[in-house]
């Protein structure tokens, strides 16, 4: 006898999803790349986490409609900016919409020429080692090839705005 069982998943709002993933607080990055034509590439993400020490390992994610997507698919490498407390400005810009990100940023050239923000808290240059499509985002883990910091205090995120690192318990 055949025993069929029908499994649905429940339904989430995605608005209502958001709201809730918001109550975790993030850091803010700027991922950097240099995309067609040698042109260099970057946006906001707070979507980053670390993977492994050992191969030191990190990741992030970018939606599959992001207009710059395919820009990160044609270099090998990419850059995860850390951004500090005195960067907000610099996080909006990359946020937005714009033809040219990096008009009035500066920036150093680094592992594979990708784009290093100078107001970064700390960097971490990356190979990418591997894109995996889930959902509806394509996650890169990249090898880290170069990392560097500075002093100073992070930029945080949460429930949909920019915050400061408060009082540690």
């Amino acid at each position: 006898m055949n025993v069929i069982v029908k499994t649905t998943e429940p339904a989430i709002d995605p608005r209502e999803l958001r709201d809730v993933l918001g109550n975790f607080a993030t850091g803010v990055a700027v991922v950097t790349s240099i995309g067609d034509a040698g042109k260099p590439v970057g946006m906001t993400i707070n979507s980053f986490s670390s993977v492994s020490l050992d191969p030191p390992l990190v990741l992030w994610s970018i939606g599959l409609n992001t207009p710059s997507r395919g820009a990160y698919a044609t270099h090998p490498s990419f850059a995860i900016n850390i951004m500090c407390a005195d960067s907000k400005d610099v996080s909006l810009h990359f946020a937005k919409p714009s033809d040219d990100k990096f008009e009035g940023v500066d920036w150093t050239p680094g592992h594979d020429g990708v784009p290093v923000l100078t107001s970064a808290l700390a960097t971490l240059e990356c190979r990418v080692q591997d894109r995996i499509i889930s959902g509806d985002h394509e996650i890169y883990i990249g090898r880290v090839m170069c990392i560097d910091q500075q002093e100073g205090d992070p930029l945080l995120f949460h429930k949909g705005k920019f915050a400061n690192l408060g009082e540690q318990l």
